[in-house]
């Protein structure tokens, strides 16, 4: 074991020692069974939507704990760090109403960002040394490789530890000459001796009783000594971070697991108090003959910027993933699965269809609710963002988006349900907006063709509909006008008719109909044919009848 000397030679002499740390962070002043929960990203990728249902979870538990909800930021691998990554979190957790009790910016118990807090791990690294539960370990990237070669040759487990990790039990000598000549070192944690025959044992708040073999790796828990700042790995960071700002409850993914043991050996190697454990299943997505996780490498909807883009609204998408984690909410009507506490106990072990489809029918559900206004805000503040040109047709002739919207929706039992998420604002209302409509070109506009009827029948018809057009407010007497004109051109006045005897006529009344839609609207599918003639005004009827019966 080192002299104490040395050791603290390789630190900052101001260095706190770890007492000072625990009267700055002492013991939360909390409710007894109150949670402390953190959400911890890494800016080493975008966020997974996997990300916004662990942080659901944890924030819904805290919330209901009288507990606390802290985001810390865990960027101890900085070369791996993603430009922007970081905005996006923020970006996601503010568009999913997620926001932290404490993070970077506000909050007792931080920095919440670990590249801001290198004195505080250098304190406990320097703490582990001292008493020998940690060593300086010079091994180069060449004597590592040897020494798994040499391992997989015997047919034992790889790793660095007992007789394969050859600075475990240095002579001092050896350690100090290392230092002398500046040879870049790094610090690894000393696995109990007995590691390899024993069993951990643990109560996961998700999945029960586990098991698995303790941790026999003399892991690494302070990166080389030539890089600046001197940061931890993951591993030892989280456990002075959890126990320093009194986490007592981590959610996280399942993948996890077969670190507890490690976890567990630091936690204790440092005198603290672990925190609960909830290990929660990945979210999964359906594919031929199984399924697998959603991945944000081959699946768009794995990331959180696909459900901003589309623009879900951020209700619906957090109801269906509160039922993915406790299947009794997706049972219940939104606003009470939203406010409904999360229960550890009753998310299951397999991991959760992610459905777009049920999403989708849910969202449809949620718009429906809506009324005119909220919908429009909606829709302008996501078109600011992701449609410029959207968004400036919605300023620019804000009363017309509102009565297109009303249509089918303000005053009936039962609203339309045309829009899943705001990107299908334009493909189902832009017809409503002139400086988003084209006109159609004539009798030869593609958008006629599949009518069926004549060119010569179709332009006359449409010119002598404009010609002699009147913009009546009640419904039936605005359509006897089209039913009468089109008897004049040579439609039949029903289907039926048409359909018995159909060289005697150019069409029937529906034809007749869907020449005058597809003018105003440019699409054979539409609201309300009345109710659109009524929210576009006469001037802008009359202006579309007249492009096809040019």
């Amino acid at each position: 074991m080192l002299d104490r000397a040395v050791i603290d030679a390789l630190f900052p002499a101001d260095l706190p020692e770890p007492e000072q740390w625990e009267q700055q962070y002492p013991p939360r002043q909390l409710p007894e069974a109150a949670q402390v929960t953190r959400f911890a990203p890494s800016p080493t990728g975008f966020v997974h939507i996997g990300g916004i249902y662990t942080a659901t979870i944890d924030r819904d538990v805290a919330t209901h704990s009288g507990g606390v909800y802290l985001v810390r930021i865990e960027d101890t691998d900085q070369s791996r760090e993603v430009e922007g990554a970081l905005t996006q979190f923020a970006r996601g957790f503010e568009y999913f109403h997620l926001a932290a009790d404490e993070d970077d910016g506000h909050g007792a118990y931080g920095p919440y960002r670990q590249s801001d807090r290198e004195r505080i791990y250098l304190t406990y690294v320097r703490h582990l040394l001292r008493q020998g539960k940690a060593y300086l370990c010079f091994a180069t990237k060449d004597e590592l490789a040897e020494i798994t070669a040499r391992q997989q040759a015997a047919k034992v487990p790889p790793g660095y530890y007992g007789r394969w990790a050859i600075w475990r039990d240095a002579d001092p000598a050896d350690v100090a000459a290392k230092l002398s000549d500046g040879t870049p070192y790094v610090v690894r944690f000393r696995a109990p001796d007995d590691a390899a025959k024993r069993r951990v044992r643990f109560t996961d708040a998700i999945r029960g009783e586990l098991e698995h073999e303790a941790n026999r790796n003399d892991t690494v828990i302070l990166k080389s000594s030539d890089q600046s700042p001197r940061l931890p790995t993951y591993h030892f960071a989280h456990a002075v971070d959890d126990h320093l700002m009194r986490v007592n409850l981590v959610v996280r993914g399942d993948e996890w697991i077969s670190s507890v043991p490690l976890h567990l050996q630091l936690f204790d190697a440092l005198g603290f108090v672990p925190p609960t454990y909830a290990h929660i299943a990945p979210l999964m997505k359906q594919i031929p003959g199984g399924k697998r996780k959603l991945s944000k490498r081959n699946d768009p909807e794995a990331s959180v910027d696909f459900y901003l883009q589309a623009g879900y609204p951020a209700e619906p998408v957090l109801y269906y993933l509160r039922g993915l984690a406790n299947g009794r909410l997706a049972e219940m009507p939104l606003d009470a699965a939203l406010t409904t506490p999360i229960r550890l106990d009753q998310c299951g072990a397999a991991g959760p269809l992610v459905d777009l489809v049920k999403l989708e029918d849910i969202s449809a559900d949620y718009i429906a609710t809506l009324t005119s206004r909220q919908v429009f805000d909606a829709v302008r503040a996501w078109a600011t963002q992701h449609d410029p040109e959207l968004a400036d047709a919605l300023n620019t002739e804000t009363d017309l988006a509102l009565r297109a919207i009303a249509v089918e929706r303000e005053g009936v039992d039962n609203p339309r349900k045309d829009l899943h998420k705001w990107s299908d604002f334009r493909p189902a209302y832009g017809f409503f907006f002139p400086q988003l409509f084209t006109p159609l070109a004539g009798t030869n506009d593609q958008r006629i063709t599949p009518l069926g009827v004549a060119p010569d029948v179709a332009t006359s018809f449409a010119r002598d509909f404009a010609d002699g057009y009147e913009h009546r407010t009640d419904s039936q007497e605005w359509f006897n006008q089209l039913r009468e004109l089109a008897a004049t051109h040579g439609f039949a006045p029903t289907a039926k008719e048409y359909k018995n005897n159909p060289d005697a006529y150019a069409g029937s009344i529906r034809e007749a109909s869907q020449l005058v839609r597809v003018a105003l609207t440019g699409s054979t599918r539409s609201p309300d044919l009345h109710a659109i003639t009524q929210a576009l005004g006469a001037d802008e009827v009359l202006r579309r009848l007249r492009a096809l019966g040019v």
